[in-house]
């Protein structure tokens, strides 16, 4: 029987077996036995089902949809190598991103890449892949352009219409550093078509983990009005419009997800509406999800090694800490906690879960009602696939963790863990110290 502790289990491949949760069928124990803690553990099916169950509400709608991965949630090779499989398209904020996803089989056609503040060697670098950009500044556009007529080439614009679930994830609006202001968009584009750029796209991003369908709606009547005009006074079409990312996936118990079918329907209808209207022609319709894809498709496995009870609180501490999964303490998230072997007992404690580092802010987690812990116990973090390896850090010098991928039963090493030896890679003494 499913315990108290076991309410918030995202998906049905997250399994109770006899108070041990499984992975995709796979032990924590056996996994964090073998591989040591902290470790990231992927489910593959979950991966594919995430990117499948939006595909499918998106191409019933519109028959040119493109699903650009945003890389930056989890650059994990498996992952990118899973999603190339699936026909993903990528969206890359790096060099290193589009480097990475070149490894995993995407094309230079399959990648799109979208930055700020990008230097000139970055430019090159992007120019000698062929790759599709989009230019999120006027500065950026008069350096490449000095150098690169792309065939394609994409502007990215600020809606002014900013959402998302902390102030740190909010990519739109008047505080936002990303994107062409409206009155600066058609001079970007007329000047692309001055230098010889053939064919356009159009770009926003609003923000991140969005749980209704009105922010999305809001942004992209904006959107589609400011390619109205670009039309009206370049005279150019769009090959695709891009909406961006930002659907967001519930973290809290409380939190309700974001009706997926409801979203495709409702916002192309309205991108199919606006694009007859405006006489756009037929772009593909293009998102870029990240979180929704790979959220809750890992967990962070983390043991506990210590159990410390003051007059005011009682700490579990474990061996991850912000280093390995810096949410909480960056942004305030809330992650599901389970105690991985002691499923079928009753939450009867509140426990503050505290990391190893040496801050007072390495807290994963606040007043968590769980099972009686102990020393040695397994607790596992749900919802840790977007944002948490690709984010984590060697801080207090201490060594990045293994990664494991699971599917039906089966598992497999990712990402070997760090020794102490990477801990000194790249590092040189200067010859007055040697």
């Amino acid at each position: 029987m499913l315990m108290m502790s076991m309410v918030s289990m995202p998906h049905e491949m997250l399994e109770n077996k006899n108070g041990v949760l499984h992975i995709d069928g796979v032990s924590a124990l056996k996994l964090a036995e073998e591989f040591d803690t902290p470790l990231y553990v992927t489910c593959e099916r979950r991966v594919r089902d995430n990117y499948r169950r939006l595909y499918r509400a998106l191409s019933k709608h519109y028959g040119k949809v493109r699903i650009y991965y945003s890389a930056k949630a989890n650059t994990s090779l498996a992952v990118l190598r899973i999603l190339q499989s699936e026909g993903a398209y990528l969206d890359a904020v790096s060099p290193g991103e589009v480097f990475l996803a070149s490894d995993a089989g995407f094309p230079p056609e399959r990648i799109l890449f979208t930055g700020t503040s990008v230097r000139d060697d970055e430019l090159r670098f992007l120019a000698d892949w062929g790759l599709a950009m989009n230019i999120d500044s006027l500065s950026e556009l008069n350096r490449l352009l000095s150098f690169h007529v792309p065939s394609l080439l994409s502007i990215r614009v600020n809606p002014e219409v900013g959402a998302g679930h902390h102030e740190h994830v909010v990519t739109a609006g008047k505080e936002s550093k990303f994107g062409i202001w409206e009155e600066d968009v058609v001079e970007a584009y007329r000047k692309a078509k001055g230098a010889g750029v053939e064919q356009f796209g159009i770009h926003m991003h609003i923000g991140s983990g969005i749980l209704t369908v009105e922010p999305f709606l809001v942004a992209a009547e904006k959107l589609l009005e400011i390619a109205r005009l670009v039309h009206r006074e370049v005279g150019i079409g769009f090959e695709f419009v891009d909406f961006g990312g930002g659907i967001g996936v519930p973290y809290r118990p409380d939190e309700k997800p974001l009706e997926v079918e409801s979203y495709a329907q409702r916002v192309l209808e309205l991108f199919k509406r606006r694009v007859g209207e405006y006489d756009l022609g037929e772009p593909s319709f293009c998102v870029e999800p990240g979180r929704y894809v790979v959220c809750d498709a890992a967990v962070l496995l983390t043991a506990v090694n210590t159990v410390k009870i003051t007059p005011f609180k009682k700490f579990v501490g474990v061996d991850a800490g912000f280093n390995t999964l810096v949410r909480p303490s960056m942004y305030g998230s809330y992650h599901p906690i389970v105690v991985a072997n002691k499923l079928n007992e009753s939450d009867v404690e509140t426990y503050d879960v505290v990391g190893p580092l040496c801050e007072s802010g390495d807290i994963l987690a606040r007043d968590r009602r769980l099972p009686q812990v102990s020393e040695g116990d397994l607790l596992a973090i749900l919802n840790a696939g977007a944002y948490g390896f690709s984010m984590s850090s060697q801080y207090n010098s201490k060594p990045r963790c293994a990664e494991v991928l699971a599917k039906n039963g089966k598992y497999a090493l990712i990402r070997e863990r760090e020794t102490f030896k990477a801990l000194l890679s790249g590092q040189k003494y200067p010859p007055w110290l040697r």
